[in-house]
C-alpha cells in the first residue's frame, strides 16, 4: 500500500556503514510504532494519575515496559522466522515490521514486574492502567502493518463486497529501500502459484490488519468502560487478556501470512499463545470468584 511514507532528501551525504545516500526513507510501520508509544505514554500516565499511582515511578516503568516489550517482540519474531534473516545486520532492520505481539506482551510483563518488585509496588494496579495503552497500540501499529502489507488474510470469496475487495488488494510495488520487490500478499500468491509473476496486484484478501486495528479500538472503549465500573484490582487486566485472546484466536482463522512462524515441537505460536491467554484469563477469573 504505502510502505514508505516519505523520504528526507540528503543529496551527496555519506552515512557510516551505508555509504552515499540521496535520501532517507521514513517507513510507515516505524512511524506508527512511534506514534503508538507516544499515545500509550499519555494514556497510561493519565490513568495512573487518576488512580493515585506515583507519576515518576509509573513514567519510568512505562519506559522499561516499552523497551522490554519491543526487544521481546523482535526476539520472538526472529526465533520463529529464522529463515528470513540472511545476516546479523538484518536482525535489527525494522523497515518491514517484524514484531510478534505475544513476545511484546510477555517481555513488557516481565520488565514491569521486575521494576515494580524493586520499587516494592504491586503489579495489578499498574496492569489495570497499562492495558488500555496496549489496546491503543494494537489499533495504531496494525495500521502500519496494513500500509506495509504484512499480516494479511486469506483470499476473499467471489461474493465479497466490492469495497472490501478494494481495501484488501495489495499492489505490487518495487522500491530499492525495501527488502523485497513486491508486497507480501503479492509475493505469497506468486510463490504459491495463485498468481502469475506479471500480475500487478495481489488477490483480494481479508485485510486482517484493519480487523485487528478495529479490535484494538473496541478494546480501548471496552476497557475504559470497565474502569468506570471496576470492582477489584486486576479486573481491567483480566478483561483485556480474555477479550484479546478470544479476538486474536478468531482473527488467526482468517490470516494467511507465513511470517507468523511456529515454535519447534509445539503448536504454531499464533494458535498456542491465544489459547494460553484464554486459559490464563479463565484461571484468573475463577481465582477472583473464589476470593
Amino acid at each position: 500500500m504505502w510502505p514508505v511514507l516519505f523520504r528526507i532528501p540528503l543529496p551527496g551525504w555519506e552515512l557510516p556503514l551505508v555509504g552515499k545516500v540521496d535520501a532517507i526513507p521514513i517507513y510507515s510501520y516505524g512511524v506508527m510504532l512511534g506514534l503508538s508509544l507516544v499515545v500509550g505514554w499519555y494514556l497510561t500516565l493519565g490513568l495512573a494519575q487518576k488512580d493515585g499511582l506515583p507519576r515518576e515511578t509509573m513514567a519510568n516503568n512505562y519506559v522499561i515496559t516499552a523497551l522490554t516489550a519491543v526487544v521481546a517482540a523482535r526476539l520472538l519474531y526472529v526465533l520463529t522466522n529464522l529463515d528470513e534473516f540472511d545476516s546479523f545486520a538484518t536482525l535489527f532492520s525494522f523497515n518491514r515490521g517484524g514484531l510478534a505481539v505475544y513476545g511484546g506482551f510477555l517481555g513488557g510483563f516481565v520488565g514491569s514486574y521486575g521494576y515494580l518488585r524493586v520499587k516494592g509496588l504491586r503489579l495489578l494496579p499498574w496492569a489495570d492502567v497499562a492495558v488500555p495503552s496496549l489496546a491503543s497500540g494494537l489499533a495504531i501499529t496494525r495500521i502500519g502493518c496494513y500500509l506495509f502489507g504484512c499480516d494479511f488474510g486469506k483470499p476473499l470469496a467471489e461474493t465479497a463486497p466490492g469495497w472490501l475487495k478494494t481495501v484488501g488488494t495489495f499492489p505490487r510495488w518495487e522500491d530499492a529501500a525495501l527488502p523485497t520487490s513486491g508486497s507480501p500478499a503479492w509475493l505469497r500468491h506468486v510463490t504459491t502459484g495463485q498468481l502469475e509473476a506479471t500480475a500487478t496486484a495481489s488477490l483480494p484478501v481479508h485485510p486482517t490488519q484493519l480487523y485487528e486495528s478495529l479490535l484494538g479500538v473496541a478494546l480501548v472503549v471496552l476497557l475504559l468502560w470497565v474502569r468506570k465500573r471496576q470492582r477489584f484490582r486486576g479486573q481491567v487486566f483480566f478483561m483485556f487478556t480474555f477479550a484479546y485472546g478470544a479476538g486474536r484466536f478468531l482473527l488467526e482463522i482468517l490470516r494467511d501470512d507465513p511470517e507468523r512462524g511456529s515454535l519447534p515441537g509445539s503448536l504454531p505460536q499464533h494458535v498456542f499463545v491465544p489459547l494460553c491467554l484464554l486459559l490464563f484469563a479463565g484461571g484468573f477469573g475463577i481465582a477472583i470468584a473464589r476470593v
